[in-house]
């Protein structure tokens, strides 16, 4: 079961968000939090597996109470759910070391997933802001020169054309389920795919990984 704490200033959205996630399979809603300090002591009392944070708050904001939480507590997984897209939240958040970023009109479902997959050690991102993402990190790669950028990448294993077709619709922000259903695959075999890319990419989750399929010309954003 999935702990979570629920972390947004408006009572309504608080309540709203327990109601789905206590109805969620496999999810337990551990507490609430009105801001960002209030997080923090909730998350040292509760000890949450996920936290679901809205990023405008009072005291102390999402993007604070992210980086000051994951310093505190690394085991613990944050998702922010929020109505900002704007880049400066969206890098920023990314950067505190958020596990996923979804805005506030993806529906019940895609929440629970979100939670259910950052215990897992899956990174979601918003469709919506998912390209934007991998733009500016390979914008950021584009502007090194190719010397330093090779020094960067260690050797990795082959992967195979069916990894590499995995690969390929996991950088463009896909989930399991929809490269299941794209790739005609059932769920749990791309599940065991992105295992085995992660490990022969040598990447730390699935964002690592499309950083690093894009900086190898493994995977293009089209």
């Amino acid at each position: 079961m999935t702990r979570v704490l629920i972390v947004d200033d408006q009572d309504i959205v608080r309540q709203g968000l327990g109601v789905i996630l206590t109805h969620a399979e496999g999810v337990e809603v551990a507490g609430y939090a009105a801001d960002g300090q209030e997080a923090l002591e909730q998350a040292r009392a509760l000890r949450p597996d996920v936290v679901l944070m809205d990023l405008k708050m009072p005291r102390l904001n999402g993007i604070q109470a992210t980086a000051r939480l994951t310093r505190e507590q690394p085991s613990v997984k944050i998702v922010v759910l929020t109505t900002y897209d704007a880049d400066e939240w969206l890098f920023d958040a990314i950067r505190a070391g958020a596990s996923g970023y979804l805005l506030k009109d993806s529906d019940s479902d895609e929440i629970a997933a979100a939670v259910r997959g950052a215990a897992a050690g899956e990174v979601r991102i918003d469709p919506a802001v998912a390209g934007r993402v991998l733009q500016e990190f390979n914008r950021l790669k584009a502007s090194r020169p190719a010397t330093a950028q090779a020094e960067d990448l260690p050797r990795i294993e082959e992967l195979t054309e069916r990894e590499l077709a995995i690969l390929q619709e996991l950088a463009q922000g896909k989930s399991n389920r929809e490269i299941a259903a794209s790739l005609y695959l059932a769920e749990g075999t791309v599940k065991n795919y992105v295992s085995i890319i992660i490990e022969k990419l040598h990447a730390n989750d699935r964002t690592h990984a499309a950083i690093l399929a894009l900086k190898r010309g493994l995977a293009t954003l089209e």
